[in-house]
């Protein structure tokens, strides 16, 4: 049994998305080896609250390590403003802390909260080193930002030039590709844009989920659910609108028993509450606030499918549905395109905007209108997250790459 050091920048065992994220990764390396967790200091609450409350015999095997830069070099950081600079300042910082903490291990393992243009310096500890999973998030095509302002459109390709900037100057992340033992990539785009060899990665989605429980009963209301943040990635206008030409072409009597539930919050609630009305959709569209996942769990239980037309290279909120037994439609893009099948969900592939969206309504329109194929497509979405997004199954793959690095 080895000893593996773990940064894990976010870290909650309460939460989803790249908190969730952090933990399960911990725990997993946790199965088969100890682990030292170098995360920050504000999550140190919740992960000792929920260990005491939900002991394991596993935790004897997992020890938390906290580190945060001095408050002169953070206090302007709020919230999520400032997020990526910090990120990189507490990666640059952690190596020289970890020598003074005398910590022992085998291997270096940078876990989570980055993605393939932001470097890691873990290297500098001169151990085996594990790089992620490894997001990529690809260009959102000109035409999805339509429904947007023009400063998103600014935005969006002001962060692409950034991007490209660190994937051909960056000496640091030169250094993290070159260093890597191993290279765990989230999708099909990361590997080409970081120019790496066959040998150097393998391919790890970082998304996976608890098994939420597959209890699928089909009733009369027939409901499509779209969990994310309120922003133009992850596409809540298609969901809008292909919901919008859906539910218009029923006949009046029968469109009360459709509707779309939103679960989430962000910048754009406002233009897509607008939209509904627009569309003459408010009695169908329901907007949720971020909820428990106990009462996230709930409402996937009671949808008929995951529609999710993101733009993003994941989406954890996909296994998340999958474990439900929830068919997905989305985009065939290199995120939630990668992680379904055709026999659990359906790809809606890149066109024109008034195109995609009517791709989307005849996604919808087809599941709706054949229950049978509905039922099929839940059982298939279940056994998919069985065979490709329990947490157990990253765990068997950390085993082996460890175990082939320290050979």
């Amino acid at each position: 049994m080895k000893t593996i050091l773990a940064s894990a920048y976010a870290v909650n065992p309460c939460k989803g998305s790249e908190d969730g994220m952090g933990w399960n990764f911990i725990y997993q390396i946790a199965r088969f080896h100890r682990v030292i967790a170098v995360t920050r200091e504000n999550n140190r609450e919740a992960i000792e609250k929920f260990m005491r409350e939900n002991p394991d015999e596993l935790y004897t095997r997992m020890r938390f390590v906290y580190f945060d830069l001095p408050y002169y070099q953070r206090f302007w950081k709020k919230g999520s403003r400032g997020a990526m600079l910090y990120f990189w300042l507490w990666q640059k910082g952690l190596p020289g802390f970890v020598k003074k903490q005398n910590l022992q291990f085998d291997i270096v393992h940078n876990v989570n909260f980055h993605n393939d243009w932001t470097p890691s310096y873990l290297w500098k500890l001169e151990k085996p080193f594990v790089w992620g999973p490894v997001g990529h998030h690809p260009l959102i095509p000109a035409q999805y930002l339509k429904a947007y302002s023009k400063q998103q459109l600014i935005k969006e390709y002001a962060t692409w030039l950034v991007k490209l900037l660190f994937w051909k100057f960056s000496p640091a992340l030169k250094k993290t590709r070159s260093h890597a033992s191993h290279v765990l990539c989230m999708n099909s785009e990361a590997p080409a844009a970081l120019r790496l060899q066959a040998e150097q990665f393998s391919f790890m989605p970082s998304v996976a989920s608890e098994d939420f429980g597959f209890n699928r009963s089909f009733k009369k209301n027939f409901t499509l659910i779209s969990v994310g943040r309120f922003v133009p990635l992850k596409g809540f206008d298609l969901s809008i609108l292909s919901f919008a030409a859906f539910v218009n072409s029923l006949p009046p009597e029968t469109r009360n028993n459709c509707r779309l539930v939103l679960v989430g919050s962000g910048p754009e609630e406002s233009l897509l509450k607008r939209m509904t009305i627009e569309n003459h959709i408010e009695n169908h569209v329901v907007f949720i606030d971020w909820v428990k996942r106990s009462q996230l769990l709930k409402l996937y239980q009671e949808a008929s499918v995951f529609l999710f037309p993101s733009h993003e290279g994941a989406g954890m909120v996909v296994s998340e549905a999958l474990s439900s037994g929830l068919p997905v439609i989305c985009l065939n893009n290199s995120g939630p395109g990668e992680f379904i099948s055709s026999d659990c969900g359906i790809a809606v592939k890149h066109q024109n905007y008034e195109q995609t969206v009517s791709a989307l309504t005849e996604a919808i329109t087809q599941l709706y209108s054949s229950p049978r194929q509905l039922a099929q497509m839940s059982a298939n979405a279940r056994a998919r997250y069985e065979s490709h997004f329990n947490w157990n199954r990253r765990g068997d793959t950390l085993k082996t790459i460890y175990e082939s690095i320290s050979q």
